[in-house]
This record gives C-alpha cells, structure tokens and sequence, in this order.
C-alpha cells in the first residue's frame, strides 16, 4: 500500500490514560475535547492551521483548568484528529489509503485551507488522492471501504464516486493489454519488461494472463450500498453482462450461505466465496436477496440455472417479496432447458404442505418458458412427423428437451398421494403435443401415478390417459401398456391397435430395404463373381433375410388371429347397445387410423411377446365387466 510521510519531527505526544499530552517543553494552555479523549495542546500551532480552531479558540473563556474546546463531530473521531494534531504540530506520521479519506474530510470540516498556511492539509491529502490512491486498485478499494464510516463528508467532497469510478475503469480495463505497473491486483511484481520480480531481480519468469474475474473477490468486499453503485456504474461503462452477472454471482454466494448447500458437483466456475465467521441475519439477508434480483441482468443464458434456482430456494425460505420470487421464476422460465430434474425438485416450503414438491412454482416456472416458445416463434411446424413419430436421436429443439425434463419430474412427483389429480394434469397438459417425439415418458409418469392413487375411478383414470397418445408410444411401451391392469379397458384396446400399426409398418419398411438390396446386389454380380469370399457372406445374409421375412408372415397371421378374436369379444361387451361391426367399435374406442396402411399379408418385426397372452388377459378383464354388469343389474 502506498504512504506519503507528512512531518520532519519525532513524535512529541504521549497518551496517559484518556489524555493526550505534547512533551515540546511548553506547558499546554488549551484542552482539547473529542469524545471521551483529551487533547492538552497549545493555541497557537492549531490556529494557525485551521479556521474552526481559530474561531473556538477566540470564542473559549478561560477557566479554572484554563481554555477548553470540544469537537465532538470530527469526521474519523479521536484517531483522525490525533493525526490532525500531529500535522499541525509538524510530527512525522503516514499518509495512506486507510486514513487519508478520514483526513481529507477532517480537514475540511476545520478548514484547513492553504489561507492558514501553505500545504495545509486539504491540500496535501487531495494530492494524496488524486495522485496516488485513485490510480490503484488496491487503494482506491481501500479507500472506498473507509468512505462507509463517514458517508455523508465523503459524498459531500465527492470521494466515493471518484473512488467507484477509479475501480470501473480498472476493472473494464484489461489488465492483459498492459505491462507494469497497472496489473497491481495481487499478482507478484512484474518488470517493465513482464517478468516476475523477486526481492527486485528480474526472474525470467511470465507472469500468467489475468481473467477477467480477477476483480470479484476485491468487489465483494464492499457494504452492499457501494457494491450496487459500483455495479452500476460498471454497466454504464459498458462491461458485457456476462461478466457482471458473475461479480453478482459470485457476491450472493458469499453472503449467502444457502446458496452453497447444493453447489458442491457444481464446477461452472472456478471461483468459491471464502466463507464467512458469522452469516448475516435473515432480514440482511433478505434485503440482499431482493438486491440481487434488481441488480442481475433479464437476459437468458447470462447467470447460470442452477444458481438461479438456489436463489429461488433461498428467496421462498426467506419469505422474500413476491415480486422477488416471480422475477426469479421468470429468468428461470427464460433457460428452462438448460435445468436438471434435481433443480426441478423443490421442496414446499409453504405452510400447509399440501404436497412434498412445489408444483405449483414448477407450473409457472413451465408456463413462463412455453409463452416465451411461442413468441419466439416455436410451432408444430418445427417438429415434423418423421421426427414425431420415429425419432429416437437426442432432442433438437429446447421445447423437446423441456418436454423430456417435465415428464420425468412426473414421474418423481406422482408417488405423493396428496398430489391431485388436476394439478398432475395441468402440469402435464401444458407441454405441447408436437413437444413430445414419443409419449414413453409420459405413460410412464401416468403409470406411477395410477399404481400410487388406486382410488381413482375409472372415469378419472380414463381422463388421465387421454393425456397421452397411443400412437407415439413405442413398440416396447405398447407391450407394458398391453399387459398393464391400472389402466382402462379402452385404452388397452387402442394400445393393441395401434401396436400392430406399428408393426405393419415395420414390416413395410423391411420389404422395402429387401428389394433395395436385392437390386444392390444384382448390379454388383458381375464383380461379386470374383470375390467367392464375398459371395458366400451374400448368400448367408439372403437366408437370414429369409428367415426372418418368414417368421414376420407367421406373426401377422396370429395378429390377424387376435384381431379377430377382439372383433367377438368386443362385441359381446354388455356395455354396447345393438349388433356392433369394427367400424364403429374403433369410433367409439377413438382411434386415429393413419391414412397410409400396409396389406394385411405383411408382418410383424418382433416375436418377443406371445400375442395370445394380451388377448386372454382381455378376456378375464371383460369377464370382470360382465359380472360386475350382472351385479348392478
């Protein structure tokens, strides 16, 4: 830290108890009053550097125990006016950056102006000032830290804004573009030339490149007052967001000791707040929490999401303003998909737990990312039906990745019974159809519900499931769906359905690579017949090809089977009214039958399951029906 030393003299002063005493050999004939300190002294060496003393000095009777004076609101108190008398008396003392913002406005407030004397002290410490602390980090930082003490003298002399302007333009300054001696932020001396100094001598050694975080752990030693206006001031300049954000990041972190509960995998940033010896109270807490909000940019992807979630944690558990807790739901809504399912899983903190998680918070949450979609411009068109329908690859687009995330908090959320059944589906309902490639997740956060809520009706559970299409499950999910008692009898009816559509499918595209490679073959054979090697391995793959065609046939002939089995028990049902034909079976079951279907005679891709089971499963549960017909009647 820099100093100026002020002063020829040795110290001529000594301190007995609550008295200060000037052994210059003099007697004192003026006492001194600041606070519960006395000052004996002499007249003349104060009134000839200082106004207000001259004045007190004048207008101080003279009594028993000779002139006594009090000041009792000298900026700094009695250390400050120790140094005060030390100046006037010509005593060697330091001028640095922890005393020279207390001298500065001492002197002013006993103007000590140069019509008392030549290099008075205003003079002397505004020098200091502008010639030495503002040109420093470190001293500048230091000086503004002292400027909290005494707010009001420093605002009046202008000091803490020349000091947050001195700390702005370094920081938005790259130190990089610089030799020495401006990198002077805590790294070791470096020579003109950039090497390392050590005890003067040049090392030889680079010094590292400096980040543009070096300023954070500086910054966040400031009161939160001079902290904002620093920040403020940093934006006017221009300095990008990004970086702000995480001077703010980094800031709440320290002083708020919830927010490093679930950080500890979090390696996003190398930075961790030194942990304080006592954490503020809740309310400073709190203020700091609503601080931050207005302090930290709206943009989207500029503060990272799972910070953002603790701070949302922290603001519920603080009871912070409810505009505080929208504004982190809403930057949160902005990057929805950037967050994990373990961010997702809120506790409730409300007093009436009604559930075990905070839907409701993941609901707007949900509702703000889906209006910001659509005003950007996400429709269906962004998904088209290849991608719907048989797209297993990774999510391309946020609303899918959404969607996926969604679906398994679900699934995490569904074992609570006192989760309602209306919450489950607006949750679910407000993921776009077109945001979900397949409905496996779905059907699988609706199955644990039902398995976790046996008390439903049937009508409820068919009200649940139509939040799901049976078309965009997978051939393994349609297989569980099949087998699966919790859910209704029409919706096992259309998972069937919709499964040998699938199959058929399969089979159509099977045929259709058949021939492609058969024809690929044929154009080949010329140069095939010298090769006896590759021959034989065409030959071999032409009967597996075979094979394989052949067991599909047979399986489409048992699914035709089955089909027809379906087609007399169905109508056989009691429920329905009248003689009953396929036809108006899968209207009343609401099937969506693609316009695109292929021949009867083509087959399955997958014997994995004995179609026969699913149908005598089928038949205990219309038996079930009947009876329980029987009974009602």
């Amino acid at each position: 830290m820099a100093c100026v030393k002020l002063g020829s003299k040795t110290d001529a002063f000594h301190r007995q108890g609550q008295a200060w005493f000037c052994t210059t050999g003099l007697p004192s004939d003026i006492a001194v009053e600041v606070g519960e300190m006395s000052f004996h002294l002499h007249k003349f060496p104060l009134l000839s550097r200082s106004g207000v003393m001259e004045r007190l000095i004048s207008e101080a009777s003279e009594g028993e125990e000779g002139c006594v004076i009090t000041i009792p609101d000298i900026p700094g108190g009695v250390k400050t006016f120790e140094l005060v008398a030390k100046f006037c008396y010509g005593v060697k003392f330091e001028l640095t950056a922890s005393n020279v913002v207390y001298l500065r406005c001492a002197a002013e407030h006993l103007e000590m102006t140069e019509e008392y004397g030549e290099d008075n002290l205003i003079t002397q410490t505004e020098a200091f000032l502008n010639q030495v602390v503002l040109r420093n980090w470190k001293d500048s930082l230091k000086a503004l830290q002292t400027c909290d003490d005494i707010l009001p003298y420093a605002e009046e002399l202008n000091i803490t804004k020349r000091c947050i302007e001195s700390l702005a333009t370094k920081a938005s300054t790259d130190p990089n573009l610089f030799g020495w001696p401006v990198k002077e932020h805590g790294g070791p001396m470096q020579s003109p030339g950039g090497s390392v100094l050590w005890n003067g001598i040049s090392t030889g050694a680079r010094p590292k490149k400096s980040s543009s975080d070096w300023w954070y752990e500086d910054a966040s030693t400031l009161s939160l007052p001079l902290y904002q206006r620093l920040i403020s001031v940093m934006e006017s300049r221009g300095i990008k967001q990004e970086i702000i954000a995480a001077s703010i990041t980094y800031y709440a972190k320290k002083y708020l000791p919830g927010l490093n509960r679930r950080q500890g995998n979090d390696s996003s940033t190398h930075l961790k707040p030194v942990s304080l010896g006592s954490p503020p109270s809740e309310e400073d807490q709190k203020l700091l929490l609503e601080e931050v909000d207005r302090l930290l940019p709206f943009q989207k992807r500029v503060v990272p999401t799972k910070f953002l979630f603790g701070l949302l944690r922290t603001a519920m558990i603080l009871r912070a303003n409810s505009s505080c807790i929208s504004n982190f739901e809403k930057r949160i809504g902005m990057q929805l998909d950037q967050a994990t399912l373990e961010d997702l899983l809120m506790p409730n903190f409300s007093y009436s737990m009604e559930t075990l998680y905070n839907v409701d918070c993941v609901q707007r949450i949900l509702d703000h990312f889906i209006a910001m979609e659509q005003t950007g411009g996400v429709s269906p068109c962004s998904v088209d039906d290849e991608q719907l329908i048989g797209s297993s690859g990774p999510s391309l687009t946020p609303i899918t990745m959404v969607a996926k995330l969604i679906d398994g908090y679900l699934a995490e959320v569904a074992p609570d019974v006192n989760l309602k059944l209306p919450k489950f589906q607006a949750l679910a309902a407000a993921v776009p159809e077109y945001a979900r490639p397949l409905d496996d997740g779905l059907y699988r956060a609706i199955d644990i519900y039902l398995k976790s809520h046996p008390w439903l009706v049937e009508s409820e559970r068919e009200q649940l499931c139509r939040l799901m299409d049976c078309q965009k499950l997978s051939l393994e999910a349609c297989t569980h769906a099949a087998q699966n008692e919790r859910l209704p009898l029409r919706i096992v009816v259309q998972v069937l359905f919709f499964e040998q559509l699938q199959l058929r499918s399969s089979i159509a595209d099977c045929f259709l690579v058949s021939e492609n490679l058969d024809g690929s073959r044929q154009l080949r054979s010329g140069f095939a017949m010298s090769n006896e090697g590759g021959w034989a391995t065409t030959v071999r793959e032409n009967q597996v090809l075979k094979v394989g065609m052949d067991n599909m046939r047979m399986r489409v002939s048992e699914l035709e089977k089955e089909c027809s089995n379906m087609r007399q028990e169905i109508e056989k049902l009691g429920r329905v009214k009248g003689s009953s034909t396929w036809g108006n079976v899968s209207k009343k079951f609401g099937f969506k039958i693609k316009s695109q279907m292929c021949s009867a005679q083509e087959g399955s891709v997958t014997n994995q399951h004995n179609g026969s089971e699913k149908v005598e499963n089928l038949k205990e549960r219309h038996g079930k029906h009947k009876k329980d017909s029987v009974k009602d009647e």
